[in-house]
């Protein structure tokens, strides 16, 4: 029996981890080829290789610092052929570093936060979108954040890269209208995965309190709902998906009843 994404070639950048290895797994199960990337090379090639042996398909991985425009550009340049033309692009890596008040933020972590979520997301878009016109299919989806529509304290910079994801998800819509290409915002809320040890800087600590006493979403919901857009048929273009726990209204109301 055919899978629904079979012959299909979707790539997933910080796809070692997280949401990222999420989706992989869920798009692999759907027969896709899989070309994945992030900064930690061991992490994606070892997801590479068990996702390739777990469900048969192929699977192509390399280490991208997204951050950086010229490593961006040669990396896609340098594809082997028969991985050049990507269907579907799921702009997965981001981060956030830190909940200081914007006033004692570090200047640092704003930068690194700007380059990947913003930037990165950017040039990947950039690099790829043109094939995808040429080609005339492809679905791109940018994994934005709850974040993007709800500002909450000590969060200022991080909350205006969402929200710059969830404009830019607009704006590139508007601009291939006249094209079969579909672009979609997934924004999902607290999800438990290495997002708040990386937010404190490793302290896992300090990062288990964020999901005290509630079910949080987990990575694979976040993936199915994925897995979900880029399926619908070829006329049906799914322009955002707001998705939270059951117990989370915004980004700070939240109900705690204990798990």
């Amino acid at each position: 029996m055919r899978k629904q994404l079979q012959g299909t070639t979707v790539g997933i950048t910080g796809a070692s981890m997280g949401i990222g290895a999420a989706c992989a797994r869920e798009f692999a199960a759907q027969g896709a080829s899989l070309l994945l990337c992030s900064r930690s090379s061991e992490g994606v090639q070892q997801l590479a290789h068990e996702l390739q042996h777990e469900y048969d398909v192929p699977t192509y991985a390399f280490a991208l610092d997204v951050r950086q425009r010229q490593q961006v550009e040669q990396a896609l340049q340098e594809l082997p052929a028969q991985w050049q033309a990507i269907d579907i692009l799921i702009n997965n890596a981001g981060l956030a570093l830190g909940l200081e008040p914007l006033q004692d933020g570090s200047l640092d972590d704003w930068e690194q936060m700007i380059d990947t979520n913003v930037k990165g997301l950017l040039y990947m878009t950039r690099a790829i979108v043109p094939g995808m016109i040429q080609r005339k299919r492809g679905h791109i989806i940018n994994i934005g954040s709850l974040a993007g529509r709800y500002a909450y304290p000590g969060a200022a910079v991080y909350c205006g890269t969402k929200a710059a994801v969830r404009a830019i998800t607009d704006g590139l819509r508007m601009d291939l209208v006249d094209t079969p290409l579909r672009v979609t915002d997934l924004q999902p809320g607290m999800t438990e995965t290495n997002f708040s040890n990386v937010r404190f800087h490793g302290d896992s600590s300090r990062a288990s309190q964020v999901y005290r006493d509630i079910e949080p979403l987990q990575a694979e919901d976040v993936a199915q709902t994925a897995l979900f857009i880029a399926t619908r048929p070829a006329h049906v273009q799914i322009q955002e998906v707001l998705m939270t726990c059951t117990h989370q209204a915004a980004s700070t109301v939240v109900h705690r009843p204990g798990k």
